[in-house]
């Protein structure tokens, strides 16, 4: 089963570049002419323009779709195939997110901070800090978002050499003279391929109904 990459962007190419092939199973990019029609695993790293096709593409071939966009147009449709939502594909952050999910509730009415930063070029959505938000109780709209590459440097402590790729979290939680701080940082690409490269196979080894999958299903069940 091929996987295939969309995207002409920066992460599409470090998973072309990154993902295993595994003997007949080869990692390709999409092509909107010429695309092998078989049962693959889709892998969409792009900006949007190309999830009509694909979709059809998946749809035609039952092929399960692993969306790496966060806020994907999928969400609310109805699917002639499975697909899987990856907001986040780094599987110790993953784990993170699902422990704040399960247990989150014990701190709401305590004051709580939420503050994210990545690299200055971001403009998307951040996607994992507004998980965790819900988790927590806060509000989208109180997340911090620090893009000053100064106040990466200074005051959350990134160092130089990161400021162009990181994901920083901080969770603030505050009772008077008690406090209780979280932080995650992950620095480079390299988790990232590994995570897709773990969820791809996650999704090979199992049928999947025609419906969306969060990628915390995949944590709940225990198979990632």
């Amino acid at each position: 089963m091929q996987v295939i990459v969309v995207g002409s962007g920066k992460l599409a190419k470090e998973l072309l570049g990154a993902l295993p092939s595994e003997g007949d199973s080869e990692v390709v990019p999409w092509a909107v002419k010429g695309q092998r029609t078989e049962k693959s695993v889709v892998v969409h790293a792009g900006s949007g323009r190309e999830l009509q096709a694909v979709s059809a593409f998946c749809q035609s071939t039952h092929s399960p779709l692993v969306e790496l966009s966060t806020g994907s147009a999928l969400e609310n449709t109805a699917l002639g195939f499975p697909v899987v939502l990856c907001p986040n594909t780094n599987l110790l952050m993953l784990k993170f997110m699902a422990m704040l999910e399960r247990s989150g509730h014990l701190f709401r009415g305590y004051r709580i901070g939420l503050t994210e930063s990545h690299q200055a070029q971001k403009s998307s959505v951040p996607g994992t800090a507004v998980s965790m938000a819900q988790a927590l109780g806060v509000a989208p709209g109180d997340i911090q978002s620090v893009r000053d590459p100064e106040v990466q440097r200074g005051a959350l402590q990134i160092p130089q050499e990161d400021l162009a790729r990181h994901a920083y979290h901080q969770v603030l939680m505050e009772d008077g003279p008690c406090s209780v701080k979280l932080e995650t940082r992950v620095y480079g690409d390299a988790p990232y391929a590994s995570g897709v490269a773990h969820i791809v196979a996650a999704v090979r080894k199992r049928p999947l109904e025609n419906r969306c999958y969060s990628i915390m299903e995949f944590i709940d069940n225990a198979w990632l």
